[in-house]
């Protein structure tokens, strides 16, 4: 308990609290739909934001919000006017995206140490300004959420279905790519692309081996990346090790253990 004595201790945790309960909440609408890696492809296309952020000399995380979100808003047009699957869209996305970052990082002849911060993160480098624009996007993207509640959980479990009953599928579709990915580069200034990445998959991939109730998925995410966020946290204080590294493979052990706490149980 003495580490929270530390200011940049307390507000890491608290960062990196907000930001797992909102990505695993998220989560359940990417895993259920199928669309992890089209989370990992908006993470990474913050990469080209970021760099041209720091080139045009504007605020990083604004820039990386906008160019993820038009590199989204692309992905979803180009998949309702073309045969091109999703998976091979995001595939191009991501690699022009990363490839025009290098570019930017090349025009730009100042090193940035900054740009290393969001691909890998630096929980315990969270400021004032960090923590309440993170929770101004939570609460935003969980009233969104809370909203248009039925009609994202009818156009994740049933696309067609729900047209028909009319709701406005092309809207949620948007909605959804929308709230991804202000949602994963908000986070990724704190925890970095590969932790943002790994909260929107392993907590949900965690509650489906122990609930199929929609609800309580959400919850169990919820739950279990903070959980993982406080453990990951404690034992890279204890043995000295990377917060956000440590935070993944906390994670990532939680879904072992459950996994085979419920194969046991099957048996």
């Amino acid at each position: 308990m003495e580490i929270l004595g530390y200011a940049f201790v307390r507000k890491a945790l608290i960062a990196g609290t907000l930001s797992g309960v909102l990505l695993a909440v998220i989560g359940v609408y990417v895993v259920l739909k199928k669309m992890s890696f089209i989370g990992d492809g908006i993470a990474h296309s913050a990469f080209g934001g970021i760099a041209l952020g720091l080139l045009i000399g504007v605020n990083t995380t604004l820039a990386a919000v906008v160019f993820a979100w038009v590199i989204a808003m692309l992905i979803g047009i180009s998949k309702k006017g073309t045969k091109t699957s999703e998976d091979a869209l995001i595939g191009i996305f991501f690699a022009f995206t990363m490839a025009l970052g290098v570019i930017f990082i090349g025009f730009n002849k100042s090193y940035n140490a900054d740009i290393f911060g969001y691909l890998f993160g630096d929980i315990l480098a969270v400021t004032d300004s960090d923590v309440w624009v993170l929770a101004g996007v939570t609460f935003a993207a969980l009233a969104v959420i809370w909203y248009y509640f039925k009609e994202l959980m009818f156009f994740t479990f049933d696309e067609e279905g729900a047209q028909v009953s009319g709701i406005d599928t092309n809207f949620i579709y948007f909605l959804l790519l929308t709230l991804i990915s202000v949602t994963v580069v908000v986070s990724i200034k704190i925890v970095g692309i590969i932790l943002a990445v790994a909260f929107l998959i392993i907590p949900v991939s965690c509650a489906l081996l122990l609930t199929r109730d929609f609800k309580k998925m959400m919850a169990l995410s919820a739950v279990i990346s903070v959980v993982s966020t406080l453990t990951g946290f404690a034992f890279s204080y204890i043995f000295n090790l990377a917060s956000g590294a440590t935070i993944v493979v906390t994670a990532t052990f939680i879904f072992a253990v459950i996994t085979v706490g419920v194969r046991v149980l099957r048996k």
